[in-house]
């Protein structure tokens, strides 16, 4: 969720530091800072509220140098959005921290501090950190010891960044349940909450294991493991470039993503089928043995990763004939549990660091899950890490925070993996054979629809003036109504829910009049009829709809019901495809209301803490 970057080096880092920051702007945060060792060795500090650009406009009115420094994006947890709550924060002068997380036990050290002599300026948690690593300075800890020191007294989750004019050619960094790379250059060494950060200046990371401590100079890297032993951590090179997160010739990311996803499909698909089969080595080699044993499968994901797990539950149980459970990750983890045999643990997550989701991992480990499987975006990811098999969306980076390719491939994904089971399990070729036919289509299918955002760009000025809108589906197509809406209400801040059409009679009728838009998707598929007679109920009560249909089964065009045509379809297939309006719709009604649409408030694209 926040954002970390530092960096030692021969040269001045500020400006490394500035452009880091602003390539993690999509994780989310309120406000923003850095600090620098300069030439004489004291710690120099900018922050600010707001955007990065309110801290590059610091910099440049009184410009701080180093060849050693930390900077930082926070999301607000503990404290409101101040300049006094903005990190780095900074110990006597001495020390300087930046921190990823929660740190549970924050009140004892404070007081424990305070009782030390130690004053607080600000409300977080943070403080407490940077104040006990300055204690054991003190006490003669070097930078590295006294930071290992520290953190054996810390409950929580965090990624850390330290430097000290006391030992000004280090840069210490530690992590615990947040992430954090090593960027690995020549004579200069890097750190980041993501790759992205730091593409501009390496492609070289060093992925930091769960406890790991690292000590940085200008010429090595030593990490030492949870245990305080040194060890060696493997050195990738990143397949990411730096253009990769530009947004080319689009106004925002989120357009532009929303039009990479025919290619990010096909990358999902590319390698896994052939001859209209699937290719079960694609999970893993223990896939084929862990998809044969399955008698069960409990989902469990946040937000739009959760909506994919819902649609995933009827694949699972309509094609390959295994029961599902879908569970938002937070509930998942406070809860008793009752674990059937043979059951497979799945989560979904675009980051793989998703705070919730990854504890919820963690918890199941324990819990004798036959296996666990991570659907995820990014390969060197914890949940990737730390899961038994693995299916890797390929999305590519996506930094708008309203989640779009990200949710298609993850879908893409999803049904890979629901046709691997159903082969294990004794599909039949021929309607294999048909399933993968038709998941080869969508990327094509996706582009003739992309083709109709002119006119769904048109259906959006119905919507700038209201404040409430109603999402209605049927089967599949419920939780992309319900992915609908929190795409809707997400960037244009329009209050928007979801309901099966089924239900109308059940509440949502009662709201249902000329300023309450209702939007749906009507495929062909045995409950068209149905889902009919639901609209008729809606425009009985003078609401208006706007239907995006199958030509097979849209109702008559008229001027309470727009009917916009897709595609046909096969039927499974069809949540990827009927999300695609709902996305473009969103995006458009963000822009003409003239929102922030690729970080929207009080929102962050990567969920790293509770």
């Amino acid at each position: 969720m926040c954002g970390i970057v530092g960096a030692i080096a021969e040269r001045d880092v500020a400006p490394i530091l500035l452009e880091g920051l602003r390539r993690l702007e999509y994780r989310g945060y309120d406000s923003a800072g850095l600090a620098l060792l300069n030439a004489a060795g004291e710690l120099q500090r900018h922050r600010a509220v707001g955007k990065v650009e309110a801290l590059a406009a610091a910099q440049a009115a009184t410009p701080h140098s180093g060849t050693v420094g930390v900077a930082h994006t926070r999301w607000a947890t503990h404290g409101a959005p101040t300049e006094a709550n903005a990190h780095p924060h900074v110990a006597c002068g001495d020390v300087a921290i930046v921190h990823n997380g929660i740190i549970e036990n924050h009140e004892a050290l404070r007081e424990r501090l305070t009782a030390a002599g130690y004053r607080f300026e600000s409300e977080t948690d943070t403080e407490a950190i940077v104040n006990a690593v300055h204690a054991r300075l003190d006490q003669g800890d070097d930078l590295l010891a006294a930071t290992r020191g520290v953190i054996t007294e810390l409950t929580g989750a965090f990624a850390l960044g330290v430097i000290s004019r006391r030992d000004p050619q280090r840069l210490v960094v530690a992590r615990r349940g947040s992430p954090l790379v090593i960027g690995v250059g020549i004579g200069e060494h890097f750190i980041a909450s993501d790759v992205a950060a730091l593409l501009p200046v390496t492609r070289r990371f060093i992925d930091l294991e769960e406890g790991d401590v690292a000590d940085l100079t200008r010429t090595a890297v030593q990490v030492y493991d949870a245990d305080g032993h040194p060890v060696e951590r493997p050195v990738r090179t990143s397949e990411l470039t730096a253009d990769a997160v530009e947004r080319g010739g689009f106004r925002h990311f989120m357009a532009k993503e929303i039009h990479e996803q025919p290619s990010a499909i096909a990358e999902t698909l590319g390698g896994r089928i052939s001859d209209d089969r699937i290719l079960p080595e694609a999970l893993g080699p223990a896939a084929t043995r862990v998809l044969a044993d399955a008698q069960r499968v409990q989902i469990v994901a946040c937000g739009t990763s959760y909506h994919a797990g819902l649609v995933a539950r009827y694949w699972f149980e309509s094609i390959a004939g295994l029961p599902c459970d879908v569970e938002v990750a937070s509930e998942f983890r406070y809860r008793p549990h009752v674990v059937s045999p043979g059951t497979v643990f799945v989560t979904l997550s675009q980051s793989g660091e998703t705070a919730d989701t990854l504890a919820a991992l963690r918890e199941a480990k324990t819990l004798g899950y036959l296996a666990t499987l991570a659907i995820c975006n990014v390969p060197e990811s914890s949940l990737v890490r730390e899961s038994d098999l693995v299916m890797m969306t390929r999305a590519g980076p996506e930094i708008g925070v309203a989640s779009t390719k990200a949710f298609t491939t993850q879908l893409a994904a999803l049904l890979l993996t629901v046709i691997a089971a159903g082969h294990a399990r004794g599909l039949a070729g021929d309607e294999e054979a048909r399933l993968i036919r038709a998941l080869r289509q969508i990327p094509r299918q996706i582009e003739t629809v992309l083709g109709l955002e002119p006119r769904i760009q048109g259906l959006a000025e119905a919507f700038i003036d209201k404040h409430h809108t109603l999402f209605l589906g049927r089967g599949t197509q419920y939780p992309i109504a319900m992915e609908g809406a929190l795409k809707l209400k997400e960037i244009s801040y329009i209050h928007a829910e979801a309901y099966p059409a089924g239900e109308l009679k059940h509440g949502p009728l009662a709201l249902v009049d000329g300023d309450m838009p209702v939007v749906t998707a009507a495929p062909n598929n045995e409950l068209v009829e149905k889902l009919k007679s639901n609209l008729q109920e809606v425009r009985a009560r003078g609401g208006r709809l706007y239907v995006f249909a199958d030509p097979a089964a849209a109702p008559a065009d008229s001027e309470d019901c727009q009917v916009i045509a897709l595609p046909s379809v096969d039927e499974v297939v069809a949540p990827l495809l009927y999300t695609i309006p709902f996305q473009l719709l969103a995006y458009h009604v963000a822009v003409l209301k003239g929102t922030d649409v690729d970080k929207p408030r009080n929102l962050a694209k990567s969920v790293t803490v509770e």
